[in-house]
């Protein structure tokens, strides 16, 4: 099966790692062509097998991004025909499903996934956009989600048929998390006797709310580290922020890091301060590697969560309880130790990718 992936971008995030996931485990039963609606942001290339099948046709493709026209449109459905199957991936590709249903005839099946919104869509749906995926999803033969947040939108906004909405819950491999972490993983860290560290794993954009993190954690006592891994325009409003509060020095930035299981380990508290998630990965990611947790209620969090660490899920905003929820973990290793097994159970039982693989490959046609 020859299968082409049309990505908002390919910068290597959650539905990225999730994608290549997914084309590393089907290994020879499809091959791959690769598009992304920003050229140049393809960083989760590097993760894609050396076995996998893969191309990167560039400019030989028609762009994802432009003003719509019917002649980018046929252009692009005319592209399309060459496939199996078509995979589309959040608003930056919807132009490839406008596309086949402008110009259905020949066209392969294509496969819609929504795995969230950036800055412009955290308080409010952009009445456009929804708009516009009223009118194109049809096209779709089905659309796929990971969140009850986002099945709900896509019901209920979009007035998609339940029949085509699927609800496919991220997971990860829990079992690479179960080890202990390299203590050299995150360049210029090593941890110092009695250190509290927090940490957390996100692209440094404005919907990660980064600055008030770092805000929320000048509140700790001096023996207290923030390590923001990742990378994004937003770097430089993070160390000013740091600078600002007076702890540039207890704040590391190491960019952006490959294999999390290398390294989550080694903080003491996992931080998720976004004003915006579906199904953060990142957060199932710290509870296989058995860390407590301190995030916003955003999306499917709570639910991700087990029970029983509501204080701990603040609500976007409220940037003074996010302090306090971070305070009460770094002042009590016991509760930490607790809730860290906690979650690290509840990854196990619950977010192991071994279902969401199945129920990939089943939607796909793949390793029947």
């Amino acid at each position: 099966m020859h299968i082409l992936h049309c990505h908002s971008t390919f910068s290597l995030g959650g539905k990225e790692a999730r994608s290549v996931r997914l084309m590393n485990m089907f290994g020879n039963a499809a091959q791959h062509t690769i598009v992304s609606a920003v050229p140049d942001a393809l960083g989760a290339r590097d993760s894609i097998a050396s076995h996998v099948r893969v191309a990167f046709p560039g400019d030989a493709a028609p762009p994802l991004t432009g003003k719509p026209s019917l002649p980018r449109y046929r252009a692009l459905a005319r592209y399309m025909q060459q496939f199996d199957l078509v995979l589309t991936y959040n608003w930056g590709a919807m132009d490839a499903v406008g596309a086949r249903r402008l110009f259905p005839k020949r066209c392969p099946p294509l496969i819609h996934h929504e795995d969230g919104f950036n800055a412009d869509e955290a308080a409010r749906l952009n009445w456009k956009r929804n708009g516009f995926r009223r009118a194109m999803l049809p096209a779709a033969k089905a659309v796929v989600v990971p969140s009850r947040t986002l099945e709900a939108i896509a019901l209920n906004i979009w007035k998609q048929p339940k029949v085509r909405v699927h609800r496919i819950g991220n997971g990860i491999d829990v079992a690479a998390y179960q080890g202990e972490p390299a203590a050299d993983a995150i360049p210029g860290f090593q941890r110092r006797d009695g250190e509290i560290v927090i940490g957390t794993l996100a692209g440094l954009r404005p919907v990660k709310n980064l600055p008030m993190l770092v805000r929320a954690f000048a509140a700790l006592p001096d023996h207290s580290r923030l390590v923001i891994v990742g990378e994004g325009e937003d770097r430089a409003a993070i160390a000013a922020e740091a600078a600002r509060c007076r702890i540039a020095d207890r704040v590391l930035l190491p960019g952006f890091l490959p294999h999390p299981h290398r390294y989550l380990g080694l903080f003491d508290v996992f931080a998720l301060s976004s004003h915006s998630e579906q199904f953060p990965i990142s957060l199932v990611e710290a509870m296989a590697a058995g860390l407590p947790a301190v995030a916003t209620d955003v999306g499917d969090v709570a639910a991700i969560l087990p029970d029983g660490q509501s204080r701990l899920v603040v609500q976007p905003g409220h940037d003074v309880r996010f302090a306090e929820a971070l305070q009460i973990l770094a002042n009590d290793p016991g509760l930490r130790n607790r809730l860290g097994t906690a979650n690290r159970e509840h990854a196990r039982s619950h977010h192991d990718e071994a279902a969401m693989i199945a129920a990939y490959c089943q939607l796909y046609a793949i390793l029947d």
